[in-house]
């Protein structure tokens, strides 16, 4: 039995001066690929239903703990938000920015969940791990 997920993902990353909005666009889009993304003059934002493939690089990279701690620790209601480095985005990796601001800026990222729940959600695309390991609930 496959969960059905309802989620709207809301994508925002400032494009600056010294910047080329496609390779903004690029780095959204290498960790949010099926999402719709608009170029706005000093903005790129994007839409997606969707977290499967950032859920793969997570897995990939083994950061689910780390994520998970960013997805609770960021979270409002049916609502969890996290920032992600752009320079690292646009090498096809996931790394929260935490702490200073990033000096390129930063993709940020809004999730609002209506079904399940956040917790189920997160369940979903960041399982708990034992020993580095995800744990099949």
């Amino acid at each position: 039995m496959s969960e059905i997920y309802r989620v709207d993902v809301e994508i925002t990353a400032p494009v600056y001066d010294t910047e080329v909005t496609s390779r903004v666009v690029d780095a959204v889009a290498n960790i949010f690929p099926n999402a719709e993304i608009e170029e706005e003059f000093g903005e790129v934002r994007g839409e997606a239903h969707s977290l499967d493939h950032f859920s793969d690089l997570l897995h990939r990279q083994e950061i689910l703990d780390t994520a998970r701690g960013e997805f609770f620790a960021n979270r409002d209601g049916d609502t969890f938000s996290f920032a992600l480095k752009k320079q690292a985005a646009f090498e096809d990796r996931v790394n929260f920015s935490v702490g200073e601001p990033d000096e390129l800026g930063e993709i940020s990222v809004r999730v609002r969940v209506e079904e399940p729940t956040v917790e189920e959600y997160v369940d979903h695309i960041a399982p708990p791990t034992e020993d580095g390991r995800p744990i099949d609930g």
